[in-house]
């Protein structure tokens, strides 16, 4: 039999409420106490402790002993991706059935993030409405365009619409945010903007997450992209 990943061994770790809760408290790539842990998913000492060791054991939480207390974080940055790949599918399963918000994000992912190669997050999700507003993109037949006055504003930035072209993706589209409930930009065109804040010293990474730090200099410039 050809190898298959043990998908639903992860699976079973993230299927029960309470394990999925203390996942989902650690999204941001903090590390949290047991105790604290304990409490924000509604359970006791002890049968957090359970969970924990069972999310341990199964590859995705690192233990941190600090002195006599116990910490944990996501093991990797690649769970916190796997996460938020479901949270997205749960977003559009919930808009479906008519349900209401997903649990609460922790702040400092919610603002700005990595998503892919782009930029996801409430600072994503206002660029892509203001970019609709000012008319420098624009819906048609089920895909975003760039409009003449986009690409006039992003060449001013140093992002040429002709660039974009030869690349083998989607010069611009429409990506899902499971946090903020509606979409920012994906395909060539994030990528690239996501590059120049970068560059420019706007967005920065972190080592132990996808979340972006951004700097008062980036809230400035990056609000003025379309205005």
């Amino acid at each position: 039999m050809q190898y298959v990943p043990s998908i639903s061994q992860i699976a079973t770790l993230l299927a029960d409420p309470k394990r999925s809760a203390m996942i989902w408290a650690l999204i941001d790539g903090t590390a949290r106490g047991a105790d604290e842990l304990a409490g924000l998913a509604g359970l006791s000492t002890s049968s957090a402790s359970a969970h924990l060791s069972r999310l341990s054991s199964g590859g995705l939480l690192k233990l941190e002993s600090r002195g006599r207390k116990r910490f944990f974080r996501l093991a990797a940055p690649e769970v916190g991706l796997a996460v938020e790949a479901l949270a997205c599918v749960s977003v559009g399963h919930q808009a479906q059935a008519g349900a209401g918000r997903p649990a609460p994000t922790p702040l400092s992912l919610r603002r700005a993030r990595l998503c892919q190669d782009h930029l996801g997050g409430e600072l994503a999700t206002q660029l892509y409405q203001r970019l609709l507003l000012k008319d420098w993109i624009e819906r048609g037949d089920g895909q975003l365009l760039i409009t003449s006055a986009g690409a006039e504003g992003l060449a001013r930035c140093g992002i040429f619409i002709e660039a974009l072209v030869p690349r083998q993706r989607q010069a611009l589209c429409q990506c899902s945010d499971w946090s903020e409930g509606c979409p920012h930009l994906g395909g060539a065109l994030g990528a690239s903007l996501m590059r120049l804040f970068q560059q420019s010293g706007w967005l920065r990474t972190t080592d132990s997450s996808h979340v972006l730090r951004v700097t008062e200099a980036g809230l400035r410039e990056i609000g003025k992209l379309g205005a």
